[in-house]
């Protein structure tokens, strides 16, 4: 039985591969700050094939194998949530279930790629707001190791991979009496792993200046975690000094306040969690909702994600962290690109995910109503890669037993 239905599984996925899937009459929202009213989206194999009007257009049925009517509904590419242990963690309480942390101050080499739970209960919650990419990021020490571009989807890690190793995770200092010698340490060990990678072949292997040598050729990010003025300064010299080509800062909570630097050597900005309080008792209440115009403004890639407590459960609630940015500054497509299109610039993927474009992966949902709006984000469809999702999960599974237990018993009282 168990290998019946193993194989019907494969014949339904390979299926899924070569469908062809016209989706017509939604309001496309294609993530580059470009709207499509009453589209027509065509899907071949795991593609996007095109974004058309519908009304101009003339679509044979005999072409398609299937075609769904989107009157009235939203068409969105996938929402990405980037800095995340998201599929890393299950319950924070419980020691076991946590695989974001390895032990020890160094860890470029460790991957996140490998440790990521496809099988996660969390996933399957997060993946019903329209959240459908993550990167799953490590934790701890002075360098936590390297994050990967996961799929909210797959039959394993492997299966679940967009990217794999994109760029090591470094924990800048906060300022306190260690600084200049935590700093030190810190522009040692990348000097030394310079060193490694231009002298590779005459030098015994070592798996930590491995993982580093990517960073230095360009083919690796450098996520470098501050929050302050004083910590993103010194962060662009380090750049400057060390000659990284792809540096991002993670958090930047002070960031608009160097916003011409940050601009001028072309550092983008992954912005902490919105829906939090100012870092300082002067700040004004509501400046962390404003921060991400005040980023626009001045010209600056920014995304947003969702860095702080009990966050892989929380990462259902980054469309409506976006949402609440179009009260202080962006438009709903601005606010929409950050969750989706610039998060995929900034780590390198928009080639391939990030918007409703002919030639990307068709990974994508369907919702009743805007997304970013908390009353109307209901998902009639989800798909990633071109293959379709459930959009139930278990906690409407159980809403919907209980209510119906309790409505019988009701009634027979």
């Amino acid at each position: 039985m168990r290998i019946f239905v193993f194989f019907l599984s494969v014949l339904l996925f390979n299926q899924a591969w070569s469908q062809r899937i016209l989706l017509l009459h939604g309001t496309a929202h294609i993530g580059n700050g470009q709207v499509q009213e009453s589209a027509a989206v065509g899907i071949v194999n795991d593609r996007i094939a095109f974004v058309k009007n519908s009304l101009t257009q003339n679509f044979a049925p005999e072409d398609w194998d299937t075609i769904i009517n989107c009157d009235g509904q939203h068409i969105y590419p996938s929402f990405v949530s980037a800095n995340n242990t998201l599929g890393l963690t299950e319950i924070d309480a419980v020691r076991a279930t946590r695989d974001f942390k390895d032990v020890g101050d160094w860890n470029p080499h460790v991957r996140s790629q490998i440790a990521f739970n496809v099988e996660s209960k969390v996933v399957e919650t997060v993946r019903t707001n329209g959240v459908l990419l993550v990167q799953a990021t490590p934790r701890g020490g002075w360098i936590s190791g390297s994050s990967a571009v996961m799929k909210l989807s797959g039959w394993n890690w492997e299966d679940a991979t967009v990217l794999a190793d994109d760029g090591i995770h470094l924990n800048w200092p906060s300022y306190s009496k260690e600084y200049a010698t935590q700093q030190s340490a810190i522009i040692d060990f990348f000097e030394l792993a310079a060193a490694y990678a231009s002298n590779r072949k005459n030098q015994n292997t070592d798996q930590r200046m491995e993982a580093m040598v990517p960073c230095f050729n360009g083919q690796k990010r450098v996520y470098i975690h501050a929050q302050t003025v004083r910590q993103i300064n010194d962060v662009i010299s380090f750049k400057e000094k060390l000659g990284l080509k792809h540096v991002v800062i993670v958090g930047g909570e002070e960031a608009y306040l160097v916003g011409p630097k940050l601009k001028d050597s072309k550092i983008p900005v992954m912005l902490g969690r919105v829906h939090s309080l100012p870092a300082h008792e002067d700040d004004l209440t509501f400046l962390p909702y404003q921060i991400p115009a005040l980023l626009k403004a001045q010209g600056i890639m920014f995304c947003l994600q969702n860095e702080g407590d009990m966050q892989p459960m929380n990462t259902r609630n980054l469309p409506f962290q976006a949402g609440t940015t179009m009260a202080y500054g962006l438009s709903e497509e601005e606010a929409l690109q950050s969750i989706s299109l610039s998060v995929c610039q900034i780590m390198g993927i928009d080639k391939l995910y990030g918007s409703l474009e002919a030639g990307k992966k068709a990974t994508f949902f369907v919702s009743k109503g805007p997304a970013l709006d908390m009353r109307t984000n209901q998902l009639t469809q989800i798909y990633v890669d071109g293959i379709p999702i459930s959009t139930t999960n278990f906690q409407e599974e159980l809403y919907l037993k209980y209510q119906q237990k309790y409505r019988s018993q009701a009634k027979t009282n």
